[in-house]
């Protein structure tokens, strides 16, 4: 039996689901939108957004839980409930994924949105909490992974 392949959720609702959570504080594991997130936590609020409950569990995680390993846990995790694309593929609603260094895996995450002018990135960061800023070579540079929520199931 053949998986039927997954349908991209449209941009627009993504990016509407990202952008209800500005402003929300940066809490390290938390994802309640208003309350505080990290990272993830906006990422799961998304799905939660489009999906209903989340696929799995996410187990307990520090800090610096990127550093510690070679394993891409992010894009492992993120591979097995998302669609993946390629970097040049990625447009508005699109979840990214940065190393923030260039010999360790991915752990920080965001929304690529869109501005009038030029892209932007939606992202929960350490001090600001959920905010939208510009997509700057800085954070181009770090992009190693992209992935498009899928639409939602229609059951009949």
């Amino acid at each position: 039996m053949t998986a039927t392949p997954l349908t991209p959720a449209d941009p627009s609702a993504v990016l509407a689901a990202a952008r209800s959570w500005l402003g929300t504080p940066y809490l390290h594991q938390s994802s309640v939108n208003g309350v505080g997130c990290d990272c993830l936590g906006l990422a799961r609020g998304i799905w939660r957004t489009l999906h209903g409950d989340e696929p799995w569990e996410v187990p307990p995680y520090s800090r610096d839980w990127g550093e510690a390993g070679r394993r891409e846990v992010l894009a492992e995790a993120a591979r097995a409930a998302l669609i993946e694309i390629s970097l040049d593929a990625a447009g508005p609603g699109t979840l990214i994924l940065f190393r923030m260094a260039p010999s360790v895996p991915a752990k920080h995450c965001g929304i690529l949105g869109a501005s009038v002018m030029r892209p932007s990135l939606i992202h929960a960061y350490d001090r600001s909490g959920v905010v939208e800023e510009a997509f700057t070579p800085a954070w181009s540079r770090r992009a190693s992974f992209a992935f498009m929520f899928p639409a939602p199931v229609e059951v009949i």
